[in-house]
């Protein structure tokens, strides 16, 4: 694998109620609750969206000072085509306005910016601007930001199965040869470490076809706060939150003390 961790000698300390030495490598959320946000004030859906791209801003600074490798987001759903087509126009034309506003700063605070899901299906002024920030910052070694877009869990792993699939076929691979880091190593996470910690916000009890192969012992925290509330001190409380679990993926407790 290339993933190489990449650490600053000084970490900044945000809150003395975080244990440093145990933060998630990766971290999704599913981030939900724009819409009710809007419609709670009496704003169009569309001003949700604006918002929720605030919080995102604040999100990704305080993974980024905290050294967090991997942050996935959930920004647009294979589902969410079918969402009115003027939602859907603002939402790609968000998208391209957050990365020209926002790749500079990204780009300067060492992040590096990658996409998830069928990038090719979407308007080519989004895509002309994704790829701008993929070459941009492709060499940089701080927080990879990994935007879910025209993304869905059950899509990208009927693609995984047909590049298999191919690797059989062609006699590159062996069925015998076939196993969990095979599948892996076809996924749109390939290298990554998968999270560590999911955070849904707006309370709702669902995966919603995200990153399904990958959460398999991830740990959840789901919060009721609709995504444009959420904020850096959510962020920490969710993180106090994960380093109280017990992860023992499937196995027995060691530490009896």
């Amino acid at each position: 694998m290339w993933f190489n961790p990449w650490r600053r000698k000084n970490k900044e300390v945000i809150d003395s109620g975080i244990d440093y030495q145990k933060l998630p490598r990766h971290i999704a959320i599913i981030m939900d609750g724009n819409g009710r946000w809007a419609q709670k004030r009496g704003l169009p859906r569309t001003m949700g969206h604006r918002a929720g791209v605030e919080a995102l801003r604040e999100i990704v600074k305080t993974c980024s000072k905290l050294d967090i490798q991997v942050l996935s987001v959930y920004a647009f759903s294979t589902e969410n085509w079918k969402r009115p087509k003027e939602e859907i126009g603002f939402l790609m034309n968000l998208l391209t306005e957050y990365l020209r506003r926002e790749l500079n700063e990204l780009h300067q605070n060492n992040v590096v910016v990658r996409a998830l899901g069928a990038i090719d299906q979407l308007p080519d002024e989004a895509q002309n601007e994704l790829f701008k920030a993929f070459k941009q910052t492709e060499n940089n070694k701080g927080l990879i930001l990994n935007l879910a877009l025209n993304y869905g869990g059950r899509g990208e792993l009927i693609e995984a199965i047909k590049k298999v699939s191919g690797q059989v076929k062609s006699g590159k691979l062996r069925i015998t040869e076939i196993d969990e880091e095979c599948i892996s190593g076809f996924l749109y996470t390939s290298g990554l470490p998968d999270p560590d910690l999911l955070i849904r916000t707006s309370g709702e009890m669902r995966l919603s076809n995200f990153l399904l192969w990958q959460l398999a012992y991830t740990e959840i925290v789901v919060t009721d706060k609709l995504w444009p509330d959420f904020n850096k001190q959510d962020l920490l409380d969710a993180l106090k939150i994960y380093q109280k679990r017990d992860r023992r993926f499937g196995g027995l407790k060691t530490d009896k003390r």
